[in-house]
């Protein structure tokens, strides 16, 4: 093709754009429901026209080619948008779904619970690390309800002696304890 024809050829293919432009945004428009992504489809759909200009055969009917170009654009364009409300609409129902199962969580915890076991273990883990008799002494004192008087009888040693035990692990809990301490009180 020579620059002369080639020079006629984009004075027609100008032409041609300017007087069919805006029917090719309404038909891209009719179905995208958006008048710049009409448009872009447009000047893309011209562009890809006008680059495979060589294909075009003597007689060619531009307007059914660019109208099949502008479709087939407008169709890709649409199934990107389904394929994201899709993956949008999956996402919502993820969040949804770990809303719910938060708010659940929420509803089902009860806090006096979970400090008691959480509570009960450091208790029992600090009297475990304590020798066998002064863990003893305060098992018998504040879980069998024993009286001092009557753990020194039966372990055979004085009053004092019961009472240095049971205030040794006291000390021990309270250091252990001290990040519960306050909610102990309530």
């Amino acid at each position: 093709m020579s620059s002369v024809d080639c020079i006629q050829t984009l004075s027609s293919f100008t032409r041609f754009f300017q007087e069919n432009h805006e029917r090719f945004i309404l038909f891209a428009y009719s179905y995208l429901r958006d008048r710049a992504e009409a448009e872009d489809v447009v000047m893309e759909s011209m562009a890809s026209l006008w680059e495979n200009r060589a294909k075009w055969q003597e007689g060619s009917n531009l307007k059914a080619l660019l109208l099949t170009i502008i479709r087939n654009k407008s169709l890709n364009h649409l199934e990107h948008r389904q394929v994201r409300l899709r993956v949008e609409c999956d996402l919502g129902d993820h969040k949804q779904k770990e809303l719910d199962l938060r708010i659940a969580t929420l509803k089902a915890c009860e806090p006096d619970k979970i400090f008691d076991t959480e509570i009960q273990r450091i208790v029992n883990k600090t009297l475990l690390s304590l020798p066998a008799q002064t863990r003893n002494i305060f098992v018998l004192s504040r879980y069998k309800n024993t009286s001092n008087k009557e753990i020194a009888a039966q372990l055979g040693m004085s009053l004092k002696n019961v009472e240095y035990h049971i205030t040794k692990v006291l000390k021990v809990l309270r250091v252990e304890l001290k990040d519960y301490l306050v909610s102990i009180l309530f």
